[in-house]
């Protein structure tokens, strides 16, 4: 089985964290003031996303961007 990209495996981690929180995607996109189809093509792992971006979306998602890659990190395995 091939393993998951790690774009992919970040996006999961956008879609858990947001719904953790009580976001819609919607909601997501305005917080982080991004239209809300870039928050549903990262979710699904359709978007490689810049780093400005994600700068966008940790404060919402009440992370630091750290965080977010180490996650996406550990749910890939590695």
């Amino acid at each position: 089985m091939a393993r998951k990209t790690l774009i992919r495996c970040l996006g999961e981690e956008v879609r858990d964290r947001r719904k953790a929180l009580g976001f819609s995607q919607i909601a997501l996109a305005h917080e982080a003031e991004i239209h809300p189809n870039v928050v549903g093509r990262l979710e699904r792992g359709e978007y490689n996303p810049t780093v400005s971006l994600l700068e966008l979306l940790v404060k919402p998602l009440r992370m630091a961007l750290s965080e977010l890659i180490a996650a996406a990190e550990r749910r890939r395995g590695l």
